[in-house]
């Protein structure tokens, strides 16, 4: 529960975001979700007295993201460079290439690029945690998958966003 002083003063990140033109927190809000009605919505709502109901508020828009606006957000990550395929993680090179190919497989299957949200996992399980996951969610008919995956950006945008409003650069106003 947010203390009083929190409300009173937020941190320099989300007085950053909240203070910053419409424009400019649309932007920062794209480099968390790449749903240009995502960042909207999020931004539309500001100020927030405080992180947790910035949270709750992108969490609720994650939520009505349409497959549109999935579709918009899947391809902004795809500009990202593949998790792990030139990571120097614990893992043997027929790892990687074992990566490399479910990757390529999973594309194939559901049309976007493969996303998982791995925030509590520790480096030393990455490899082995995003081979699981593609391999598990391969299986997965399309429409299960799209729930999988609007989950696991929903997840991957919350975790953008605390690190947004906690750094100490961006959302300029």
């Amino acid at each position: 529960m947010p203390t009083q002083q929190t409300r009173a003063h937020p941190p320099a990140g989300l007085a950053r975001l909240n203070a910053a033109t419409p424009g400019a927190a649309e932007e920062a809000l794209l480099a968390c979700c790449g749903s240009r009605r995502w960042a909207i919505r999020v931004a539309a709502h500001r100020p927030y007295p405080d992180v947790e109901s910035l949270l709750a508020a992108a969490s609720e828009a994650s939520y009505d993201l349409t497959a549109r606006d999935l579709g918009e957000a899947l391809a902004d990550e795809s500009w990202m460079p593949q998790p792990l395929l030139g990571m120097r993680a614990p893992g043997s090179a027929a790892a990687h290439t074992a990566l490399q190919a479910a990757h390529a497989a999973y594309e194939a299957r559901f049309g976007h690029v493969f996303v998982v949200a791995l925030d509590d996992c520790p480096p030393e399980e990455v490899l082995d945690r995003v081979l699981a996951s593609i391999r598990s969610r391969l299986a997965n008919d399309p429409d299960e998958e799209h729930i999988t995956t609007a989950e696991e950006l929903r997840r991957l945008a919350m975790s953008r966003l605390e690190h947004l409003v906690a750094s100490h650069a961006s959302a300029a106003p």
